[in-house]
């Protein structure tokens, strides 16, 4: 069993080191606010004051946080950063949705400090993070994922290598950019359905049945028709990531539907959106 550190133990972390932790490794936690940890440390995790005192000793760090700014904290602060308290040939292990600039900018950090970075960011929410059912979408070179399967295997259903440092924040963008689009999209159409007056259950039912719709798009319509909003994936999150998205494209003209489907979800942000799940963007067409 190994030594590891887990930083960020939100809705998505916290299940994670849930899993690591019933696998029987060795885990200690931080989170910027401490009482998160509470339940984990009640079920046998260590609970650490700051990054860098979770990661001495730790074999394997994982970060599952929000966003660039909060990972470059997590790892890079310079009295309480976890690449601070990391032993040389230790792995960090990111898993948060961040942009392939800053992953390749933390890549070059962590081998100035002897460690070797992997990137993992994740395609599920919620519900697979819990029954350990995530799909990893992994960047970097083939040693530090060997290195690092045992432990993603107990966490992840499938595990893709797609490519160096980067190459999982590209792939993880795309994942998320083309399920907004599809959600912008189905939205759109409920509100056009409801102000024809026409049965909207039924006709995504047939939409369903047709090769055209993704199990996404079923599940997302499933949702918007009972009214459930509970955040999986939370309206501020998929912003962030359209935002990631459209800079790795470089300009908003290299990318027009992206850029779109993200003026829509900026515009569930004004509405108060921000923490409802990501089908509460329907209620901007059919209110």
């Amino acid at each position: 069993m190994s030594n590891v550190a887990f930083l960020g133990i939100g809705a998505m972390g916290s299940r994670m080191a849930l899993n690591l932790l019933n696998a029987g490794h060795r885990v200690t936690v931080w989170n910027r606010a401490p009482e998160a940890a509470d339940e984990l440390v009640a079920k046998g995790a260590q609970h650490a004051s700051s990054p860098k005192d979770a990661a001495k000793g730790a074999e394997f760090v994982f970060s599952m946080v929000r966003d660039d700014g909060a990972s470059r904290q997590v790892w890079l602060d310079p009295l309480k950063g976890a690449l601070a308290g990391m032993a040389k040939g230790a792995v960090a292990i990111e898993s948060s949705t961040l942009s392939p600039h800053w992953v390749r900018e933390l890549g070059g950090e962590a081998a100035a400090h002897g460690v070797s970075l992997l990137e993992a960011p994740v395609s599920g929410s919620r519900p697979q993070a819990e029954t350990a059912q995530l799909v990893y979408l992994l960047g970097g070179d083939a040693q530090t994922f060997e290195r690092a399967r045992p432990l993603l295997n107990v966490l992840g259903s499938s595990l893709h290598l797609v490519g160096p440092l980067g190459a999982g924040a590209l792939t993880k963008l795309g994942t998320n950019a083309l399920l907004g689009v599809q959600v912008a999209v189905l939205a759109e159409l409920m509100g056009i359905l409801q102000r024809a007056g026409a049965d909207a259950a039924r006709v995504f039912e047939v939409i369903g049945g047709t090769p055209v719709s993704s199990a996404a798009a079923r599940q997302m319509v499933g949702l918007m028709l009972a009214g459930d909003n509970a955040p999986r994936f939370p309206v501020e999150l998929m912003e962030k990531d359209f935002g990631y998205a459209l800079d790795a494209a470089g300009s908003a003209d290299a990318a027009p539907t992206i850029a779109a489907a993200h003026g829509v979800f900026q515009h569930g942000m004004i509405e108060g959106l921000g923490q409802a799940n990501i089908t509460s963007v329907a209620q901007l067409f059919t209110q």
